[in-house]
């Protein structure tokens, strides 16, 4: 584990400064592995989790309750999709990149999320290793 660990801190709006309805902010993070998030409830009624086939094997699975704020150290490398369960379908979904080159990007890729959703993590999956 790396003596110099982050920290970062992700907020489940119900709009952020722009704008934009139902989000996490930051929704894109790209971290070292030892690294740790902290998912923090702002507005009420969110919370966040993994999606099944959206996290590499041997990776941190994670669900948080509704209005609960939790930590997760993230070990293993590679992508974490992840959603808030009430507000998937209104593309409610982050993307945590831990390490360089995720190995499970097809696996991201191939889940099968709402249209709104899926629109996102295409723009996240275009950030990685910018």
């Amino acid at each position: 584990m790396s003596l110099s660990a982050a920290e970062f801190e992700v907020q489940m709006l119900n709009k952020d400064a722009a704008g934009n309805t139902m989000v996490f902010e930051p929704a894109f993070l790209q971290i070292a592995p030892g690294d740790t998030v902290t998912f923090v409830p702002t507005d009420k009624g969110h919370n966040a989790e993994t999606i099944k086939g959206m996290f590499p094997e041997g990776g941190n699975e994670f669900k948080g309750k509704i209005n609960e704020q939790f930590s997760v150290t993230f070990d293993v490398a590679g992508a974490y999709g992840y959603k808030c369960a009430p507000h998937l379908a209104m593309g409610m979904v982050g993307l945590i990149v831990v390490g360089e080159d995720p190995a499970n990007l097809a696996d991201l890729q191939a889940a099968r999320v709402p249209p709104r959703a899926k629109a996102k993590f295409d723009e996240f999956v275009a950030q990685i290793g910018q």
